[in-house]
């Protein structure tokens, strides 16, 4: 299946999971596409200064690809510098948050697998 650009859905969630600001979703494809158990196969764009709050994953998969800019990812113990390029797994019961640290627009790939 193609999908274009002009055919995803765009969302857009204030505060998503009680972080801050506006987050833009590019869904490319929809959980009902698939056949496999997939929650989520989007780009998420988080504005300087924005977040997404703390939140954990469990029964799932959930893989971040940084594709621009960077922020700071924090793990529930740990905080990390990402940038473009990293990729991230966080899974089993784990958690995760991510804030943009910079100027520019932090674009992230983020894809969600159900066990």
């Amino acid at each position: 299946m193609i999908k274009r650009k002009n055919e995803m859905e765009i969302e857009e969630r204030e505060k998503m999971r009680n972080g801050q600001g506006v987050i833009k979703i590019l869904h490319y494809f929809k959980k009902d596409e698939f056949k496999a158990n997939v929650r989520l196969c989007a780009k998420l764009t988080i504005p300087s200064g924005c977040s997404i709050g703390l939140h954990e994953h469990l029964d799932e998969d959930e893989v971040f690809i940084i594709l621009k800019g960077r922020g700071i990812l924090f793990d529930g113990n740990n905080e990390s510098v990402v940038e473009e390029g990293d990729a991230i797994l966080t899974g089993n019961g784990q958690s995760h948050s991510v804030k943009n640290i910079t100027k520019e627009d932090l674009e992230i790939i983020a894809f969600i697998a159900k066990y």
